[in-house]
Formats: C-alpha cells, structure tokens, sequence
C-alpha cells in the first residue's frame, strides 16, 4: 500500500492512504477561476447547446457568477448537466428571471447596448430583495453612539462579522440570499477592516459567547489576515466567547484550501492554535447536495480539519431542482455523519435573488424533512428544519395537524429577537401555497402572531 503524508501543523503529520483519498500533491492545482466574461473559456459549458449557454450568459449578467476549474472537472455532471444538481447550483439559468426581463435583457445583450444592460441589471436587482429578514435596519449594532460596519446582532448569545477581505468565494451558488454582496455595489455590503472596533463591541457586551465569521466566505483569505481577527478573540478581555463560527463552502468549492494552498499548513495551525487555546471551533460547512462530499481532496480536507480538534457542522436550504427529495437529503447526512460531520440545519431558501426559481412550499419542505428522518439513525437527526431564518426569528415548520376542526401548521422559534420566543410553539392557518411566514396568517381567528406584538 502506498501511503501519502500530509504535514498538519507543530510538527505533526495526518498519513492518507492513496488507495482511500487519490489525493495527487505532487504538483497541487492552483485556484482558477472563471466569471461572466470567461464562460467561453470553459470547454464543457461551450459544448451545450447554444441556447442554454445564452441563458447563462443573460442570467450571469443579472446573479452573481464565479466558477473554478475544481467544481467544472470534479463535480458537474456534464453529460446530464440539465438535470445535474451542482450545474444548477453555479450556473444562473434562464428562469431565473422573469420572462419579460430575460427578453429585454437579451436583446440588449444581442445589441451590445452596454447602457441599457446596466439600465435593465439595475432594474431587476432593485426587485430581488437584496437584504432580507431586515438585516440591514434591524441587526447592524452600535459603538461609542456610531453604527458598528460589518457586524450583526440579531441573537443575544451570536455575533455575525464580515470581514472585509473575506466578501467573495471560491465559487458562487446561484440560490446565495446574499448575492448582493457580490455585484459590486458598496451600499450593499458588510464588511469591516476594523478589528479594534469588533473587539471593543464584543467586549461591552458580555452576553455574547458565539462569534460567526461569515460572508462571503472567510476561508478566501489568505490564513495571516485570517489570523488576525480569530487571535483577537483570545485577548483576555473576550473570555466570555467561547465559540467561534467560520461559515464556508470551501469543503466544496475549494477543498484544497486545506491541504495544498500555500498557506494551508498555516491554516491548519491557526484552527488548532485557537482550540488549544480554549475556544471551541466550528467549521459552519454549506452543503446543499451529497455529490458534494465524494472527491477524495474533500474527504482528506475534512479529516484534516477535524483532526485540529475543530468541529463541522453542515446546513443549507432546501432547493427546488437540486434537492428537493428526501432521499438526497438523507444520502447527505448519512454520508456527512460518516466522514465526522454533524448535520445542523435545512433551511428554507430565503426571500431574496431568483426566490421564485428555487422556492419550495412549506408543506413539501416539512415532507421532504419528515421523510428524510425517517431514513435515517438518530445520530443524523441534529439536523433541524425545515427552518426559515425570518425577521423575528429562525422559525421551524413543526409540521401539520388538525386542531378542533382546523387544519393548522404547527411552529416554533427555534432562535427569536425576543430570548423568550425561543421555543414557544405556534400555530397558523393552513396554506397550501406558502413558501415563507409572511404568507402565514394566524389560526383560532387570532389578528396577529404573538411576536408581531
């Protein structure tokens, strides 16, 4: 048997087998990416037919794009790629917008007609609800009497940071609820190159023990700017965090950020460093679909982080068109509890970007979740859902019953503004066609839901 060794960090080493991982270092890829203006570099995408490449090329123009070799070669199914869920996942389709916009659009575009196209992107991305759940108004904090850039604190315990170098990834998911982050606009993101200013909030208020560092995708940067903020949350000062929350979908994007970039040594000592140091690290890993997990690079990248001490928990939303089934989602916790990682959540796409292409309604994402527990041990059902991350709250869809006559859903708040919302259950009258709360009205002739008090 041939054995590969992988240097981890203070001097140890992770052996692989290469008859388990393949894991080829001896000359590592390098990132290389492709967006909008580099479709026509990407060998596979040009053999489609011509009008799905024009679809793509329309819709990239309006959602976010950005691709890299690792996802085109290792992940995309592109002899099925009509029905391959990771195509879906990074390559913008046509319906994804609205007919008549995709019309003007494309004869703009066909035109050549470069005011126009930013005219008409203007236009539709006005529409998209670029900041949802009130994150803009309601969750951007105070210090020393000025709004704090780059953090949310919408939770009392949990703290969301953006970090200015971290507001891109390695590639970008078509269904991303903050896709406004990546087109360019100032106004439209959160970020802050303020560490001094993220300690000092953080230390006035002792109630907070969790930190998010969120995005984007923090592991785009390189590890010593990384450093920098994930060693400022040892200062003595920040005893009272004792959880730190990276949000990523490097495992999947990018899994040689872990083993073969050059500072991936680095990285791995720095997750270790902030363990050893007391902290309790959670890699907040994005999965939306089980193909995500087969490369070898990326069962050798989880094995790596998880031998650091660091934890990975996984969550995404559930997607019509790429996972919309129970049998995937159970596939995909199973094969993530194998490999060590710990399902946390199925959210509910969000209401914001193409929501109408990817939304499911509240009725099929309570069956899709019941049906994938069902299949699966108790050790994958820490994943919790179906949840909608709302203005008040993170709000599950309990399931669907029938109250003295009344066909009802049944909710808690799994996560409220209001500490004593949290599990408090509720019910709403049934709506076959609701997708998000506030299609949700009350039931038993109530006016209003408790929290809208």
């Amino acid at each position: 048997m041939i054995l590969k060794r992988v240097s981890l960090s203070m001097n140890k080493a992770v052996t692989f087998s290469s008859d388990v991982y393949q894991v080829d270092l001896t000359n590592p890829p390098k990132l290389n990416v492709f967006t909008q203006r580099q479709l026509s570099k990407i060998p596979q995408f040009m053999l489609l037919p011509e009008n799905a490449r024009i679809g793509v090329e329309v819709a990239a123009l309006v959602f976010p794009f950005r691709v890299n070799e690792y996802v085109v070669n290792e992940l995309i199914d592109w002899d099925n790629w009509s029905s391959c869920s990771i195509f879906r996942l990074t390559f913008p389709q046509k319906e994804m917008l609205e007919p008549a916009d995709f019309d003007a659009l494309l004869a703009a575009y066909k035109a050549e007609d470069k005011a126009a196209i930013k005219e008409i992107v203007e236009r539709v991305r006005e529409g998209l609800n670029p900041h949802p759940a009130g994150q803009k108004e309601l969750n951007v904090p105070t210090y020393k009497g000025e709004p704090v850039e780059g953090i949310q604190h919408k939770y009392e315990q949990t703290v969301l940071f953006f970090p200015a170098q971290g507001q891109t990834c390695h590639s970008y998911c078509t269904f991303c609820f903050r896709w406004a982050q990546f087109v360019g606009d100032k106004e439209l993101k959160f970020a802050s190159k303020e560490v001094e200013q993220l300690v000092g909030y953080l230390s006035e208020h002792k109630e907070v023990t969790d930190i998010l560092f969120t995005g984007g995708d923090p592991m785009v940067m390189k590890t010593k700017a990384l450093a920098s903020y994930l060693e400022a949350m040892l200062l003595p000062e920040l005893d009272h965090i004792k959880t730190i929350r990276i949000g990523t979908k490097a495992l999947t994007f990018w899994p040689y950020r872990f083993i073969s970039d050059g500072d991936a040594d680095e990285l791995i000592e720095l997750l270790e460093k902030v363990v050893q140091a007391g902290k309790h690290v959670a890699i907040m890993a994005h999965y939306n679909h089980w193909k995500e997990l087969t490369t070898d690079v990326s069962k050798a990248a989880i094995a790596r982080i998880r031998a650091t001490g660091a934890e990975i928990r996984s969550q995404g939303p559930l997607l019509k068109g790429i996972n919309d089934n129970a049998d995937d989602w159970a596939k995909m916790w199973q094969m993530q509890v194998s490999q060590g990682i710990i399902p946390y959540y199925m959210f509910v796409e969000r209401d914001t970007g193409a929501h109408h292409y990817f939304e499911v309604k509240l009725e099929k994402a309570w069956h899709v979740y019941r049906e994938a527990q069902k299949q699966v041990s108790g050790v994958c059902r820490t994943a919790r859902g179906p949840s909608m991350s709302a203005s008040p709250g993170k709000v599950e869809v309990s399931g669907i019953t029938e109250v003295n006559g009344e066909k009802v859903f049944t909710l808690r708040f799994i996560q409220g503004r209001d500490p004593d919302w949290v599990q408090r259950p509720f019910f709403a009258k049934y709506n076959p066609d609701a997708t998000w709360l506030d299609h949700l009205e009350p039931a038993f002739g109530e006016e209003r839901f408790f929290f809208e008090d």
